[in-house]
């Protein structure tokens, strides 16, 4: 069985058209990264970016590299570079600040564009950052909570909604929501929809304004490779522009920061949603990151991610494993990940990762697992479905050490 899976790897492998694209990657020896999903690899460019920025820009350069390496429009230069791969104009993106922070400024505009409404409609068990950051708008008194499941979400937009607000790829599940559909009923509400696109950007194929979509935010730290905590990103549709107002009026949104003005004046464009100082450092490797991703193609990355999942899928059929599917079965409607429900999934997963296979798990009993294609191999399927089903067959998940739970996983 194992043999014949990894001659099927094999010669999906010599087809397969991004293969040059993994040696652009720094990936571990004997390590199976299974966890892209949430925080990508590294690009081998990065660090010499970094090193540039660092010794020649900032050491050699100084202060003047605002000016002469283009410090100051970093945040536009890359959000121009992202827009195209989530179907929006360059000038509706900007890379700035975090994802929290993003949609902080989101919703509060999105509250401001709909006087006489204060609910923000979401569903259960969306990520806990966009949960939150409506709490935190409720407690000022500015926004009202509503929370409902994801097949009753059109009933729940009533006239009193301000902003929808979903996660496109569910990072739980990868279970896709229908943007078009979710966003024409909103509209026909009288609300504007704000779509979370963390777990979608650099992996599926999204086009913002075909759907017509408002605002939407998402991380550079997964599909992106921009490295941990690396900068997220906003998008604001064109028709918004002019008459947005975001609440956290830094100086770097400032129609003229260097002015030292003690009045805000919103810079006129996509810039306004920057709040402070941009993170030259961070937005470094975030650059090459993109470069990348947008070199090779959402359109293929995301038919890779479709083949690495169907057969990794087939692996866990072959080896006759006993792991619950909560992904969608159909390919077409989850993101580049699969999820399995199991009693025992923390231990195995970290029973995995023993073996050199790096998941993740989530609360309570998810094992996730993702499919990054742009560094990813079919023989890496192979290998990490035929360590899986070892863990299973020796019961490796029920020793001790793998049991017992750390605070951070």
């Amino acid at each position: 069985m194992a043999v014949t899976l990894f001659a099927q790897a094999r010669d999906c492998d010599l087809a397969d058209p991004l293969r040059q694209y993994r040696s652009f990657f720094t990936l571990p020896e004997g390590v199976v990264y299974l966890d892209g999903n949430s925080r990508g690899a590294l690009p081998k460019a990065t660090p010499a970016a970094i090193a540039r920025a660092v010794e020649d820009e900032w050491g050699e350069g100084l202060i003047r590299s605002w000016n002469e390496a283009g410090w100051f429009e970093m945040g536009s230069r890359i959000g121009a570079k992202i827009a195209p791969l989530i179907g929006a104009h360059p000038h509706e993106v900007i890379a700035c600040d975090t994802v929290s922070a993003n949609l902080f400024k989101l919703i509060a505009a999105g509250l401001e564009r709909r006087p006489g409404r204060k609910v923000i409609l979401s569903e259960p068990g969306n990520f806990p950052t966009d949960i939150y950051m409506i709490q935190g708008l409720e407690r000022q008194g500015l926004a009202t909570q509503r929370l409902a499941p994801r097949e009753t979400i059109l009933e729940a937009l009533g006239e009193d909604v301000a902003v929808l607000m979903l996660t496109h790829s569910h990072y739980k599940t990868g279970e896709l929501f229908d943007m078009a559909q979710l966003t024409k009923a909103a509209h026909e509400a009288g609300a504007l929809v704000l779509w979370d696109l963390s777990h979608s950007t650099g992996a599926l194929p999204v086009d913002l304004n075909a759907v017509g979509a408002d605002f939407a935010t998402g991380c550079g730290y997964k599909y992106l490779c921009g490295g941990p905590g690396a900068p997220a990103f906003a998008f604001v549709a064109e028709r918004h522009l002019a008459d947005l107002k975001q609440p956290l009026t830094g100086w770097f949104g400032h129609a003229r920061p260097f002015a030292f003005s003690d009045d805000y004046e919103a810079a006129p464009g996509i810039e306004q949603l920057q709040c402070g100082t941009s993170p030259v450092l961070g937005l470094t490797a975030l650059e090459v990151g993109v470069d990348l991703i947008a070199e090779i193609g959402v359109e293929r990355l995301y038919a890779k991610s479709q083949a690495l999942s169907e057969f990794f899928l087939e692996c866990v059929q072959s080896y006759g494993l006993e792991l619950d599917l909560v992904s969608p079965a159909d390919s077409g409607a989850r993101g580049s990940q699969l999820s399995f429900r199991h009693r025992d999934a923390y231990a195995i997963c970290q029973a995995l990762i023993a073996r050199g296979v790096i998941g993740d798990f989530r609360d309570p009993d998810i094992l996730r697992l993702g499919f990054a294609p742009a560094y990813l191999s079919f023989a890496d399927i192979a290998q990490a479905a035929q360590r899986l089903a070892t863990v299973f067959e020796h019961g490796e998940w029920r020793r001790a050490e793998f049991t017992q739970r750390a605070a951070v996983t």
